[in-house]
């Protein structure tokens, strides 16, 4: 092509911007024009950390199909793609996976969403065609871990949910639950704006931690919306936080279901009485490790549909020269400018 796109290289907890040259799709590839790149806790909590060595991140993608390689007529359930369409993507692609790109100064380039484009070039990558607005198809790949948490945790009609954390996994399991058939729904988190769009998405109880200081109140609180305040059937942690865990815990009926979805960043360990917090409580604990290709091809219809105000929670779209800005939000008080921030999306094209 002999033209140049860019791209967000981290190191650390910096970003810079870099040109490099936009690839013709080698067979069996193809090059998509970035729309939307979502931040992801787990993008998140690596910048935290700080980020060793140098990383294109960016995994949670929608992208408009710019040129197609040879061999490349369908997409992964076999609709026939051509240059225009809009696709989603899963990041893991066999052992590889996109948007954690530790070598991207060398080609090929745009291995993660950060970017003007991304170039889809590992064996058994899944991209699949869609309808949906791109403010909703962004949340494809939280989406599909919200699939898949709930598939594993076996949310039965009638069950008591509790998900803790308000962040976009929260908020997604939160719907997962309810289209499961669960009878109530309770959701634990903060700020207060994440909490009332929690609601127009189906919650029934909102307990706000700002306001709520106390496990032990905020124990109660839960129980107290439970059938004879036994607990929950089935409670999810999704706040990715390690004193949560003991917390949700003790949420939990006899015989319950903890279901841990929160922790895809290595941030420590934590004491636990097993006697006292499993055992004695019958529990049954679940917990999941990103999403396979199924909760994708299970997941994107119900977006699709578009019967939830999905949109509501992409707070905030900024372009590639303020990413910093939303990791910064993300990582201070979840507020950006005058507005609470949920899900905070990089449009590329939006400079």
């Amino acid at each position: 092509m002999n033209q140049t796109g860019r791209a967000v290289i981290a190191s650390g907890r910096d970003f810079e911007i870099r040109e490099y040259p936009i690839p013709d799709p080698d067979p069996d590839t193809i090059l998509l024009r970035q729309e939307l790149a979502g931040i992801c806790g787990t993008d998140l909590h690596n910048w935290q950390k700080g980020i060793e060595g140098e990383m294109l991140l960016g995994h949670e993608n929608v992208g408009i199909i710019d040129a197609i390689g040879k061999n490349v007529e369908t997409d992964y359930i076999g609709n026939p793609i051509q240059e225009g369409d809009r696709v989603i993507l899963a990041p893991r692609a066999n052992e590889r996976v996109y948007g954690f790109q530790t070598d991207p100064d060398e080609a090929p380039h745009f291995g993660g969403g950060f970017a003007d484009y991304i170039y889809l070039t590992y064996s058994g990558t899944c991209f699949i065609k869609t309808c949906a607005p791109i403010n909703v198809a962004v949340l494809t790949e939280p989406f599909a871990i919200a699939v898949h948490a709930t598939m594993r945790a076996k949310v039965k009609i009638g069950d008591t949910v509790v998900v803790q954390g308000s962040g976009a996994i929260g908020l997604l399991t939160l719907v997962c639950a309810k289209i499961s058939g669960a009878a109530k729904l309770i959701i634990v988190g903060g700020p207060s704006g994440r909490l009332a769009v929690a609601k127009r998405l189906g919650a029934d109880v909102t307990i706000n931690i700002e306001e709520i200081t106390s496990v032990e109140e905020r124990t109660q609180l839960v129980k107290d919306q439970t059938p004879r305040n036994e607990g929950a059937d089935v409670v999810f942690e999704c706040a990715g936080f390690l004193p949560a865990i003991a917390e949700g815990l003790g949420y939990v009926k006899y015989s319950g279901t903890f279901c841990e979805v929160g922790h895809f960043v290595d941030v420590g360990s934590f004491e636990l009485n097993p006697n006292q917090m499993l055992m004695r409580k019958n529990l049954r604990l679940e917990a999941v490790w990103s999403s396979r290709h199924e909760h994708f091809v299970r997941g994107l219809p119900i977006l699709e549909k578009n019967e939830f105000p999905f949109a509501d929670m992409v707070s905030h779209v900024l372009p590639l020269s303020r990413i910093q800005e939303g990791f910064e939000a993300l990582d201070g008080g979840y507020r950006l400018g005058d507005e609470t921030a949920i899900k905070i999306a990089i449009n590329a094209q939006a400079e």
